[in-house]
């Protein structure tokens, strides 16, 4: 079969050589720095963020491991507000399709860095894993499961505290 764009010898749109340099950019691609980081809603945005318990799945930072054929990319501080892990997100999130080792109700705590760009670089402000929340009071509201304290604190926060809290999110 031929490459629509042409090919090499073997037939591959992308030869060995260019799939190792799209593999080394694609690694070392960093995520967009965060902004307003001295404003004032937005650090009392992270206070409650933090007090919400949020922070029990969206864990702030981890330092990589070490990675002997990658040095670029060891022992590098990031702070992807995640841990990565699959968590029981209640029956509201649940589609009971399994998949993995993920249970119908279960999924991976996505990181959280650049959300606040979402609608630049994507054109929408849709979150969660099928987009059903339409912004991220939606997305926080639609927690459950393991996250429903945290939800529940952020429900009963004021207005203003909540609006600080989106306003921290929109900073990552």
């Amino acid at each position: 079969m031929e490459a629509p764009h042409g090919g090499d010898a073997e037939g591959y749109e992308a030869s060995a050589t260019v799939m190792e340099k799209l593999l080394f950019y694609t690694r070392n691609l960093a995520v967009p720095a965060r902004r307003d980081v001295d404003d004032a809603t937005v650090l009392e945005g992270k206070r409650l963020f933090y007090g919400a318990g949020c922070i029990a799945c969206h864990k702030p930072k981890y330092v990589t491991m070490t990675l002997e054929d990658r040095p670029e990319l060891s022992h590098q501080l990031i702070w992807p507000y995640s841990d990565l892990l699959l968590h029981d997100m209640g029956e509201g999130l649940a589609d009971h399709r399994p998949e993995g080792m993920a249970g119908g109700s279960e999924w991976r705590t996505p990181p959280l860095w650049g959300i606040g760009l979402t609608a630049t670089v994507s054109g929408h402000t849709q979150f969660l894993h099928d987009g059903r929340a339409r912004n991220l009071v939606e997305a926080i509201l639609w927690h459950g499961g393991e996250a429903q304290d945290s939800r529940d604190r952020f429900a009963a926060m004021p207005a203003q505290e909540r609006a600080a809290l989106i306003t921290f999110l929109e900073s990552l």
